[in-house]
Order: C-alpha cells, then sequence, then structure tokens
C-alpha cells in the first residue's frame, strides 16, 4: 500500500489525537484565563500584564523556526518528529505548574521579583509548547499522504482538542474557586494546573507509543535552513495561511480575555443566577451539598452556587461563564463528528469561507445582547460553536497541503518548516491579541486592573466582545480568499506527488 493510500487505524487516530487534547490544557488556560490569571489574581497591573503576555509567546514565536531546522533534521529510530513529544512530556509538566504558581507573599518579593518570574516561567513554559506542539503538528503530516485520511487524523486530533477545552474551558474556574475555600485563589489555580499538569504528561505518552511516521521525503533534506526558507517563500498559499493564522489566533486570544471580562463585569449577576437556578445550580443553604449529584457538582467541580439573588455568590460569574464554554465546546465536538465529509464535497478553502463569514456576523450579534441577556449569551454560544466547528480540523489540514505545495513546486519535502513557520504565526497572533486586548481597554476606556466594574471598562468589554471579535474573523475571511489551494489544485498535487514517490521507489 503506498503511503499516499495509507488507512490510519481507529487506535492511531485517537493516539495522535491524545497529543493535541494534552497541548490545549495549556493553550485552553491560556487563551481564557491566563490574561485575568496575572491581572486579577498574580496582581499585576495591566501594562506589565500585557507584557507578559506579549513577549514570552514572541520568544515563542521566534523559537519555532528554529524548532523546525531542529526537527526537520531529527533522526532517530523512532522517526524526526514523534521522539519531541516524549522528550519535552515531563518538563512540561513540571513548568504547567510553575507557571501557575504565585509566589507567597512570606517570601518578600518585590514587584520586579514577582513579574520576572512571571516572565521567565511563562517563557520556559512556551519554549516547551514550540518544542512538544511544533514537531507533533509536523507529525500528522507524515503520518499518511492520502488527503481524505489526513482530514480524517484532524477530525480525530480537533474533536480530542475540543474535549480537553471543554474540561478547560467548563470545569478550571469552579476548581480554582473550589480549592481557594479556606487558602486563596492563587492556590486554587496551583492545585487546578497541577491537575491538568499529570493529564498532560499521561496524553502525550499515549501518542508517542501509538503512532507511526510513514512519508518519507524523495529527497532527503541536505539544504540550509536559509535555503528552506528562501524555497518557502516561492508558496503563494503559505503567504495567505500565514496572515489567515495571525488573524485567527490573535482573535482567539482578544476573545478569550474579553469573554472573561464580560461575563464577570458585564453581564448581570443576579441574572446569572436566576440562569442557574433553572439549572439546579443554587441552593441557599451554605453548607455542602449532599447526596451522589452534590458531592460531584459540589464537592468535586464546585459547580453549586450558594446563596441568594439578593446575596450572589462569589462562584456565580465562574459557574455561568463555564457553562457558557462547555456549551460551545460540546456543540464544536459534535459538529466536527457530523461535518467530516464538507470538504470533501465542497473543498476546504470553501467551507472555511462560508464558516468564518457566519463566524462574524455571531461576533457581531454579542453587541445587541442586554447585560441579563443570559439565555440569549447561551443561543450565541452554541450557535458560534455551530458555525465555526468545521474549520478546525479544515483549516490544519490545509497545513499539510501547503508542505505538499512546497514538495511539488521543489522536489524537496521540508514539513517541519512549514509548520515552524505557522507556528511563529500562531504565537505571533497569540501575543499580539493577549497584550492588544489589555492595550485597548487602556487606550480606549481607561481600564484599570483594580477597578474593572467602572462603567467605561464595562462599555470596553461589550464592544471587545462583539466588534472587535467580530472584525478579527473578517481579517480571517479575506485571508482565506487569497489562498490557491483549491480542492482541484490539492488533488492535483496529491496524484502527482503520488506518482513521483512511486517513481522513486518509496510506494508500491
Amino acid at each position: 500500500m503506498s503511503d499516499h493510500s495509507q488507512k490510519l487505524t481507529f487506535l492511531e487516530k485517537a493516539g495522535f489525537s491524545a497529543g493535541d487534547a494534552a497541548a490545549n490544557f495549556v493553550f485552553m488556560s491560556m487563551v481564557l484565563f491566563q490574561g485575568a490569571f496575572y491581572a486579577n489574581d498574580y496582581g499585576l497591573s495591566a501594562s506589565a500584564a500585557a507584557a507578559i503576555l506579549l513577549w514570552p509567546r514572541l520568544w515563542d514565536a521566534a523559537f519555532d523556526p528554529i524548532m523546525g531546522v531542529l526537527a526537520d533534521r531529527t533522526n532517530t529510530r523512532w522517526g524526526k518528529f514523534r521522539p519531541w513529544v516524549l522528550w519535552t512530556a515531563a518538563p512540561w509538566a513540571v513548568v504547567m505548574v510553575l507557571a501557575y504558581t504565585t509566589p507567597d507573599k512570606s517570601w518578600g518579593w518585590s514587584a520586579g521579583m514577582m513579574i520576572a518570574w512571571a516572565g521567565i516561567t511563562n517563557t520556559i513554559l512556551m519554549t516547551l509548547y514550540s518544542m512538544n506542539n511544533m514537531p507533533y503538528s509536523a507529525l500528522g503530516g507524515v503520518m499518511t499522504g492520502d488527503l481524505e485520511e489526513r482530514t480524517k487524523l484532524n477530525s480525530y486530533r480537533f474533536i480530542a482538542a475540543n474535549i480537553a477545552q471543554f474540561i478547560v474551558g467548563g470545569f478550571t474556574l469552579p476548581l480554582v474557586a473550589k480549592f481557594a475555600e479556606g487558602h486563596d485563589r492563587q492556590y486554587g489555580w496551583r492545585v487546578t494546573m497541577t491537575i491538568w499538569a499529570v493529564i498532560c504528561f499521561v496524553l502525550f505518552l499515549v501518542t508517542f507509543f501509538t503512532t507511526k511516521e510513514r512519508i518519507k521525503p524523495v529527497v532527503e533534506t541536505k539544504s540550509s535552513p536559509k535555503q528552506d526558507f528562501l524555497d518557502l517563500l516561492k508558496n503563494g498559499p503559505w503567504f495567505a495561511l500565514i496572515a489567515y493564522t495571525v488573524f485567527h489566533f490573535a482573535m482567539l486570544a482578544y476573545r478569550g480575555n474579553a469573554h472573561y471580562n464580560y461575563y464577570h463585569n458585564y453581564v448581570d449577576k443576579a441574572a446569572m443566577f436566576d440562569f442557574l437556578e433553572k439549572l439546579g445550580l443554587t441552593t441557599p443553604n451554605l453548607t455542602p451539598s449532599s447526596g451522589f449529584f452534590g458531592t460531584i457538582f459540589d464537592g468535586m467541580l464546585g459547580y453549586i452556587a450558594h446563596g441568594t439573588r439578593d446575596s450572589v455568590p462569589a462562584n456565580v460569574s465562574d459557574v455561568f461563564n463555564s457553562i457558557l464554554n462547555m456549551a460551545g465546546f460540546g456543540t464544536t465536538i459534535v459538529m466536527i463528528m457530523l461535518t467530516t465529509g464538507l470538504s470533501a464535497r465542497f473543498g476546504r478553502k470553501n467551507v472555511a469561507l462560508v464558516c468564518f463569514s457566519l463566524s462574524a456576523l455571531n461576533a457581531f450579534a454579542y453587541y445587541l445582547v442586554p447585560p441579563t441577556g443570559t439565555w440569549a449569551l447561551l443561543g450565541l454560544a452554541i450557535l458560534g460553536s455551530f458555525v465555526y466547528a468545521p474549520t478546525c480540523a479544515i483549516m490544519w489540514a490545509m497545513y499539510a497541503d501547503a508542505a505538499d505545495y512546497s514538495e511539488w513546486q521543489t522536489g524537496r519535502r521540508f514539513t517541519g518548516m512549514v509548520f515552524a513557520t505557522i507556528g511563529f504565526s500562531l504565537k505571533s497572533g497569540l501575543a499580539l491579541g493577549g497584550a492588544a486586548f489589555l492595550w485597548l481597554m487602556a487606550g480606549l476606556w481607561d481600564f484599570n486592573t483594580s477597578l474593572q466594574s467602572a462603567p467605561e471598562a464595562i462599555r470596553g468589554y461589550q464592544v471587545s466582545s462583539s466588534i472587535f471579535v467580530g472584525l478579527f474573523f473578517v481579517a480571517c475571511v479575506i485571508s482565506v480568499a487569497f489562498c490557491g489551494l483549491t480542492k482541484s489544485k490539492t488533488l492535483q498535487m496529491s496524484a502527482e506527488l503520488a506518482e513521483r514517490r512511486k517513481k522513486a521507489g518509496l510506494a508500491s
């Protein structure tokens, strides 16, 4: 069987997907909560928090091409990319906990030392993220050359990723609040991230032991990194995907920060209490709930709001935010499973254009929701995930198609460099998006981390969560429109590359 018609087993697809599930315990914590953690719980100013979000991620972005060069030139009995998943598993877990550890006041640290600790630990975590996730992403491009099998592989990947996102988005804040009882939120963060770190370590081992690299380049990489990059500059679709990636991941980081503050400060807390009450997640009794469900939802997960509408519990925003996250991620999981055939029928590019356009309209609609519109917010969260979900697997499959395009053009395959530069744009987008929220809030609405409920700041949360997020989606639409990877082009490349491999004796 040729590498371009290689069918993957369920175990290999599921095992591969475990790696992205692990990555998303860091990624989604970073996108959804890291800005709020540094500004609200760690105790940094808006400018200091913006710097911590910006510079480590920019370093991470700059390190990705270096990692791509290393990965392309790694040769072990396990392959080029798999070993990195194994080598980084344990350090990842340790540093993940340290990055969400706040130095105790008894240590007597100055403000500068606190900033340095946050910057150093976050930088190391981002470096390990690159050393793990860039080779992992490239791994998906060399497990099979079959276009539809590659799309299925990425569908498994993003189902697993969204399960992890469901867990992170749905349980992180309630767990932080739960573990903070009798301590503080800083302790709650440390314990919660320790749990996530252990899960990451196990999932990385699963990926390493269940996957296999199959695609071998017709010409082994012997060129210089400079030549790889110069050849990559001939790849027109790559330019469009670079721009798309910057806008997309800037949107994710910006939206995560904006929505956290939107739910915690813009949305009416009494309305959120009413919402939770209808779901049976409130009790006027201040003692822990009993019984099986009480033990699970209250004792273990912290999902019960203890109090009344007149005395709104402290965790009501955390629980409401988490429920909307779970509704969105749950919808995404279902839609990824139901839409695996869309790209085969309409082409990846066409599906992406339609879905991002609808996502922009969904984002703009948030502007119309009043502070008491909790059920409307739930509807928008579900609808937004419904139209966005098909893009998850499609866009990552297009990155692999871009690697095929370079090999089709030049006769050499440098998958690591392609994914490294994509990683550079991804991390740059995350850095700029996370910092841009704090910069714009401070510049346009006088945002101050010690006055987060000021009227001007609340206005900023509303505009940021709707208009600005929608504009990011519009930029994604424009970028994808310029990508030349049409359905006919990808089929042509696949057929011609398969023929080259056959002639070179790399496929039967």
